[in-house]
């Protein structure tokens, strides 16, 4: 009878620890589980660090970029990078643009070759220029680079 006692005392014991192994062995996941939230809302909130980073970036680029005004000789910066007034760097585009587009559609007609640096124009570079504008070299800047988009385009066919 003891003996059966034993096997019975022996048999629970084994079965008591084998339910705590169990339990061991699933535990790390159920805790894993758990944390998982903790993790994804870490992860989420680096995640819109980072977005916002990459979005107040942005904003600076495109504010110095649209900002190129030149507060040492008070004027805009364009694209050309010349400076000088609006008025002039308007006229002086728009003038070198017709006056290219011309010749362009002409040479193109000739079938000559596509050269602008022959043309008059082009070297002069003073059509619709005025002493009120500014800068006569600064006139012909602009002016040549209109004059070769305007050529370029009459060359073309557009």
């Amino acid at each position: 009878m003891k003996l059966n006692m034993l096997k019975k005392r022996i048999g629970g014991v084994a079965l008591g620890l084998s339910l705590l192994g169990g339990i061991a062995m699933t535990a790390p996941n159920s805790v894993a589980q758990a944390q998982y939230p903790q993790y994804q809302n870490r992860d989420w909130q680096r995640e819109q660090q980072r977005r916002q980073r990459d979005w107040e970036r942005e904003q600076r680029r495109r504010q110095q970029q649209s900002d190129r005004w030149d507060r040492r000789n008070d004027r805009y910066e364009d694209r050309y990078g010349y400076g000088g007034s609006f008025q002039l760097r308007q006229t002086a585009l728009n003038a070198g643009y017709n006056e290219g587009i011309k010749e362009g559609r002409k040479d193109r007609s000739r079938n000559d070759r596509f050269d602008y640096r022959d043309e008059e124009d082009f070297r002069n570079a003073n059509t619709d220029y005025s002493s009120r504008l500014g800068s006569r070299e600064l006139y012909a800047q602009y002016f040549r680079q209109g004059f070769i988009n305007g050529y370029t385009d009459g060359y073309r066919g557009y």
